[in-house]
């Protein structure tokens, strides 16, 4: 593996943690107080070093494969959602899930 494929893993690594933790302010009181909120602040932070990650990944790795790549971060969400905040997760978005799995691995492996 090229080490513009682990960039990129670890900008949608990092993309991930960044949402989380976006998600994670989401429950201050207000729009201001989220704003101000640590974790929000650390979420965009985050978020902010996963865009420049992606930059660096596209130097070598076309925009085609990269971008359909990060389509994981969308399993990610999904499971996170579930574990980390209790949201519901379906047959319905397993499957979808699944085809998302499918076509990520269909284009790394092209």
């Amino acid at each position: 593996m090229s080490v513009y494929w682990l960039v990129l893993s670890v900008a949608i690594v990092t993309s991930m943690a960044g949402q989380t933790l976006l998600k994670a302010g989401a429950g201050a009181p207000d729009f201001i107080a989220q704003l101000f909120d640590i974790r929000t602040m650390v979420g965009l932070c985050l978020y902010g070093g996963a865009a420049l990650l992606y930059i660096v990944a596209l130097r070598r790795i076309p925009m085609s494969v990269a971008l359909p790549c990060t389509a994981i971060s969308y399993v990610a969400a999904a499971l996170i959602g579930h574990y980390g905040f209790a949201e519901p997760l379906g047959a319905m978005q397993l499957g979808a899930l699944a085809l998302i799995c499918a076509g990520v691995v269909m284009l790394a492996l092209a």
